[in-house]
């Protein structure tokens, strides 16, 4: 019984965000697309980020509970023992997929018009902001609508004319029960992050290509075509000598392809979507662009993806910030909310500026990608290091991010009928897929840097951006701008010498937070944007690139009311923060 009058013990539990818009709650997000986007493209699009919102704090969310819980099931044998493998999958699953590519058309919005009406393609900054939002409610389902767009991205760019127009019209459909759905598949068990050493033979029979290998982590195991890497006999040893293949499920009489899912991956989490194994028993496969350069197209599929993924661990800190700070704001313990505990507040603090930081890199990543799509050189460097250093820092940070969510939720988040236990397990792939931690952080320092000089144009770029942020204060700007060429120093350091490569983590985190703390910053900066950014990019600064000692205590007058400032839910003036940001 309750010792309150007129509550049950149900009262005592605080609520989570069930219901709620994850768009009109978001005022980071809806201030910072008004700074990315043209004003006629956010005018046109504003009500589609809304009914999304709507929708991932509503339906998608109940849907995404259900088919965690539901994984799929694969039939290798129909009930004659012939090998028609296929995957049942629950009826949510099948209803989000509905909203996906069929209401949003996510997998074609960077390839065609028509789609959220719309007279040309979306702008990424758009597409990627969209995909923040459904992530924010399902994380499973975003690898095949990623994977698809990607794929056609491939297919388009280097497939030969004939093939093109045999896959593209189905690709693109947004017809759900006729459209073909793409994938990759590039894992094998001798060659993961090791590339080269794939083991997977193409030959060449009667004019066409016929497959044999075993791939050993294909997510979304049934999709319609594959993109995927094989050695053509004969061909050179190592990366040199992979090629890339299409790789129908169907063949054009309507026949199955020579390859089998011999069993899908028990996985920690992204549950509800489908990773299996592949056996490739001479299966019919098209050569797509040159045969020499099967690696180098691929990697355009994997930086996409890459992209994607970063956006992707930005999205479920939103969602662990979100449940964080509804739980913060209305539990009570001891006599008070919790938010008023200074040690909760630190965590909640911790929780927040990760979660900000992503935000912004991923939204500057995106006008990057916008700005070189349109032919603009120096954007094509900034895209590429912003995309190995979002997918290396925002995913590694949203481990932590969504652990420390639960535990302000307390016994509650370790249970499975909140979101708080699958925000943790699906955290954790971001630092798996489309390459590990080592393997991003020395893409950052030995080729974005030390082959192609990258940093230098990001550094150029964040320079121009402290200039133009005026209101704010001169000696703050100028700790940034002396941080920033400390960790530009360090970072070519790193690179031109191999013994240090086991700085390679470190060298890429630093230029992740300056560059986060430059865009906040400039961010904040700007007229009638919420100000609070800039406090942000403090806390980066004093935290996470301004020696500490770990055995003195924190007592930094500035911090409470920063903290104060930056956990309120009123707007925020320059005039503000500028007292809080110090010289």
């Amino acid at each position: 019984m309750s010792d309150q009058p007129g509550k049950c013990g149900a009262d005592h539990v605080a609520p989570d965000c069930a219901g709620a818009n994850f768009y009109a709650i978001d005022r980071g997000l809806r201030d910072l697309l008004r700074l990315y986007l043209e004003p006629g493209d956010f005018r046109r699009l504003e009500p589609h980020f809304d009914r999304l919102g709507r929708l991932a704090g509503g339906r998608l969310d109940e849907l995404a509970r259900i088919a965690d819980k539901h994984p799929p099931v694969l039939h290798p044998r129909d009930r004659f023992g012939r090998d028609e493998d296929w995957i049942d999958y629950h009826s949510s699953y099948r209803e989000m997929e509905e909203v996906a590519f069929a209401d949003f058309q996510f997998h074609a919005m960077s390839h065609r018009a028509g789609v959220l009406g719309m007279d040309r393609p979306l702008p990424a900054v758009a597409k990627y902001a969209l995909q923040y939002l459904f992530v924010q409610a399902e994380f499973g389902l975003m690898c095949p609508i990623s994977v698809t767009d990607t794929s056609i991205h491939l297919v388009r760019k280097f497939a030969n004319p004939e093939l093109t127009d045999y896959l593209l019209p189905k690709m693109l459909s947004g017809d759900v029960a006729t459209m073909w759905k793409g994938t990759q598949f590039m894992t094998e068990r001798a060659g993961g992050s090791d590339v080269g050493a794939i083991e997977t033979t193409a030959r060449l029979v009667d004019g066409e290509w016929r497959l044999y290998g075993d791939k050993w982590f294909c997510s979304h195991a049934d999709a319609d075509v594959a993109l995927l890497l094989a050695r053509p006999e004969r061909a050179a040893a190592g990366t040199k000598g992979l090629a890339l293949f299409a790789l129908p499920r169907r063949l054009k009489d309507g026949g199955r392809n020579a390859y089998r899912i011999v069993r899908l991956k028990d996985k920690l989490g992204t549950r509800s979507m489908a990773s299996g194994e592949i056996l490739l028993e001479g299966a019919f496969a098209y050569l797509v662009g040159d045969a020499g350069a099967g690696l180098k197209q691929m990697m355009e599929q994997v930086n996409l993806s890459r992209l994607s993924h970063g956006v992707r661990a930005a999205a479920m800190m939103r969602r662990c910030l979100n449940e964080a700070m509804v739980c913060a704001r209305t539990r009570v313990a001891f006599g008070n909310t919790i938010i008023e505990y200074p040690l909760l507040r630190r965590q909640l603090l911790k929780i927040a500026v990760p979660t900000e930081q992503s935000l912004s890199m991923f939204l500057f990543a995106a006008r990057a990608m916008d700005r070189a799509n349109a032919g603009d050189k120096d954007a094509e460097a900034l895209l590429r290091i912003l995309t190995p250093l979002l997918k290396f820092r925002a995913c590694r940070d949203n481990i932590p991010v969504a652990t420390g969510a639960m535990e302000v939720r307390g016994g509650n988040g370790y249970i499975e009928e909140w979101v708080h236990a699958r925000l943790v397990r699906d955290a954790h792939i971001g630092v798996l897929w489309e390459g590990t931690s080592n393997i991003n952080a020395l893409d950052i320092v030995t080729r974005a840097i030390g082959k192609s000089n990258a940093h230098r144009r990001l550094a150029a770029a964040l320079s121009r951006l402290l200039d133009q942020a005026a209101t704010i204060p001169s000696p703050f700007r100028d700790r940034l701008r002396d941080t920033l060429e400390r960790a530009v120093g360090f970072a070519e350091q790193v690179a031109a010498a191999p013994a240090l490569e086991e700085n390679a983590r470190l060298a890429a985190s630093g230029l992740y937070h300056i560059t986060s703390a430059i865009l906040m910053s400039w961010e904040a900066a700007q007229p009638e944007l919420d100000a609070r950014r800039a406090l942000h990019a403090r806390f980066v600064l004093e935290h996470r690139l301004t020696p500490q000692d770990p055995l003195a205590p924190s007592n930094r007058d500035w911090e409470g009311e920063a903290v104060s400032v930056v956990l309120s839910e009123r707007p925020v003036a320059v005039s503000e923060v500028v007292p809080l940001l110090g010289g």
